[in-house]
């Protein structure tokens, strides 16, 4: 079955003016969120999203709501119903008939340590929001704070762009599901000093992945 590949939506989102700057690439304008005194303003960022035209292409063109990506992954979960230990796997396959390929060059965020299952499961929850990002990792119980940002850089990548309820907190998640995947490599990891923030004590373990 051919499935059509997303627009890309960086292309349309950068050059992105925050705060009176101008910042050329997600990768420059998550660091600039990390280690300075800039506003961490998701429902900002959604807007702009929900204002572009390109994202609206994106969840206009997905059935996938937030009702059932939360119904799939309480199926995903579980591990001890043997009555409906089919339902997952035929779940997935049905979610996975209406995918898209994810665009080339886009780039997405995670919260926290990347779930060691990921690369057996292939299923994973990320954001295009950085600030969104941002925001959950300091939720986390770490020492560090620890953002990733994942690139595509092969046309394999299925994902559900998940479109979300334009009237509660849920519109600031702006989540992408990651379906299916070919490989997935570490290219870089670094600390991030905050000096400029008030919780200057805590460091940020900034990593970055090609996903393919």
């Amino acid at each position: 079955m051919n499935k059509s590949t997303l627009p890309l939506l960086d292309s349309s989102l950068y050059p992105q003016v925050w705060q009176q700057q101008t910042f050329l690439n997600p990768q420059n304008f998550l660091m600039a969120l990390l280690t300075t005194d800039m506003t961490l303003d998701a429902g900002l960022f959604t807007k702009q999203l929900l204002a572009n035209d390109t994202y609206q292409d994106w969840i206009n063109a997905t059935v996938f709501g937030r009702y059932l990506h939360r119904n799939f992954t309480a199926f995903y979960q579980q591990t001890e119903d043997s009555f409906n230990e089919e339902m997952p796997a035929l779940f997935r396959q049905e979610l996975t008939r209406h995918a898209q390929y994810l665009p080339l060059e886009q780039t997405l965020f995670f919260a926290g340590d990347l779930p060691k299952s990921f690369r057996q499961t292939k299923l994973l929850t990320t954001t295009v929001n950085p600030a969104t990002a941002i925001i959950n990792a300091q939720k986390t119980q770490h020492s560090k704070m620890i953002v990733n940002q994942i690139k595509i850089v092969g046309k394999q990548v299925l994902g559900f762009p998940i479109r979300h309820n334009k009237r509660t907190s849920e519109r600031l998640r702006n989540e992408v599901l990651i379906l299916a995947f070919q490989d997935l490599r570490l290219v870089n990891e670094q600390e991030v000093g905050d000096l400029e923030r008030s919780n200057a004590a805590l460091t940020t373990l900034l990593r970055s992945y090609e996903l393919r």
